[in-house]
């Protein structure tokens, strides 16, 4: 590879960075790598395109491969790494090189090397990227953020490289400064609260059902084959299917129940929580990832609080013997599922504005359609909400989706009392149904809670027959 010849490089060679930077050789891009790690930098070599890749363990070979002006992304975990590459960089660089984070960067720090690095000459994107190993390899959704003219200097490599839905490449420049970190904040927030759904519809089924795995797998398949249809469906199938090849056990059940968290969910509640929108399934994913890791303390209590357990499910069922459960359980995972996305949705509303992001729902709706990990069937519905209603604030305010809703509801009350009788633990889709009740409440039990605060702070409550902002002496009975 000669001098001066690569069109962008790639800092950080893991598993992310490696098979974004071959997607990238094999569409006929000529790229560079670098790493410290050896073994890392030998991997990419070993599957090097022949001119098309280089990969260096040595950071001033690596720059004076890349054109000029040069144009280089990070994959490098969040944190103080990324604050630590770019500083190591800098003094190598020279005003006008872009720079691009495609970590997981929480949006305020990449607000603030926005702002650094702009005032010193440099470009810089944040930019969100999704789907993983096979993602990154085949094609990932890409959420940028930034300059729109330091988006435009990547706009082909990125729509060439990204995943494709009907032609259609699911990448786009979404707003200025942490749009695209910000975006996919709340696609990991929605991607917390899918997957503890999904969970709590495994557990129905295997301990409330007495379901095998192979009676899964099947359950799983067809679900992914209907209403249900998405990349964490079709890989939940999947997992049910595996079998362990050191013991020839299922897989599944040799996984510890105790679920770790990168930061991104807990960092979508918080913004949520300052912002104050509700996204109650998102939160209660977040929590139980918390709570499971309380592994000897539930198994203390399981023992103490729970005396004789739960009733003993049937060793076989029979599938045909219980459609109806199964059907009424698919339903209600639907709902809390389309309830997820809902209130993903209503924090990057509120955030578009807040923070000046000015972001297109419908083009977030549809780059998430291929690539990403919440990808799924019912996103085209979404889009083409948005589509319709630009400026839509709220999804339950588009009467189609909101009747997909209402049509299952039952179904959904249902499921979440059955749980709740049997014991099992169904957090995500018993806050799904309350926060579809709670949305279509005209009046909610807030006026009592108003009462209480200036009963015992005078902080004063606000009159349904009058404006402004009151204050009485409440007398004691």
């Amino acid at each position: 590879m000669t001098k001066q010849t690569a069109e962008i490089g790639m800092i950080g060679l893991g598993v992310m960075g490696r098979n974004l930077l071959l997607n990238m050789a094999d569409h006929g891009f000529v790229v560079a790598g670098y790493d410290r790690d050896a073994d890392k930098v030998s991997a990419l070599a070993a599957e090097a395109h022949g001119g098309q890749v280089a990969a260096a363990q040595d950071l001033a070979a690596f720059l004076s491969g890349l054109k000029l002006p040069r144009a280089i992304m990070l994959l490098v975990p969040a944190g103080s790494p990324v604050d630590a590459v770019i500083a190591e960089l800098l003094p190598q660089l020279a005003p006008g090189d872009l720079i691009i984070d495609g970590g997981n960067s929480y949006f305020e720090d990449t607000e603030r090397r926005t702002v650094e690095l702009t005032q010193k000459g440099f470009q810089f994107l944040g930019v969100g990227v999704s789907g993983g190993e096979e993602g990154a390899r085949r094609g990932p959704s890409m959420m940028p953020g930034g300059s729109k003219k330091a988006y435009e200097r990547v706009q082909k490599l990125f729509e060439t490289v990204a995943a494709k839905v009907a032609g259609e490449p699911c990448v786009t420049w979404l707003g200025p400064d942490a749009a695209g970190h910000y975006v996919k904040m709340v696609h990991n927030g929605i991607e917390y609260g899918l997957m503890q759904l999904i969970a709590e519809s495994y557990d129905l089924m295997k301990r409330g059902l007495g379901l095998n795995n192979a009676q899964l797998h099947a359950i799983y398949r067809k679900w992914d084959q209907g209403i249900l249809s998405g990349f964490l469906m079709e890989i939940t199938a999947d997992i049910f299917a595996q079998r362990d090849e050191p013991t020839s056990l299922d897989r599944i059940d040799l996984i510890l129940d105790a679920a770790r968290q990168k930061g991104t969910g807990m960092w979508t509640s918080q913004e949520a929580m300052r912002l104050q929108v509700p996204i109650p399934v998102i939160d209660m994913a977040v929590m139980m990832r918390d709570l499971s890791g309380g592994k000897a303390e539930r198994e203390l209590l399981a023992s103490e609080l729970v005396a004789g357990g739960n009733p003993a499910p049937p060793l076989v069922v029979a599938l045909e013997d219980i459609r109806e459960q199964i059907d009424a359980l698919e339903n209600a995972l639907f709902s809390a599922m389309l309830l997820t996305y809902t209130q993903g949705l209503a924090l990057l509303h509120k955030a578009s504005t807040a923070h000046g992001y000015d972001l297109n729902l419908a083009d977030v709706a549809k780059i998430w359609r291929g690539g990403c990990i919440i990808r799924a069937a019912l996103l085209d519905d979404l889009w083409s909400a948005y589509r319709h209603q630009p400026q839509l604030a709220h999804l339950l305010l588009d009467r189609r989706l909101a009747q997909k809703i209402l049509d299952r509801q039952q179904d959904l009350r249902q499921v979440v009392s059955s749980a709740a009788g049997q014991m099992i633990p169904v957090p995500a889709l018993m806050a799904s149904l309350a926060y579809f009740d709670a949305y279509r409440s005209a009046r909610l039990p807030a006026n009592l809670i108003q009462a209480q605060r200036d009963y015992f702070g005078a902080h004063t409550y606000e009159r349904i027959d009058a404006s402004g902002t009151f204050h009485s002496e409440w007398q004691r009975s």
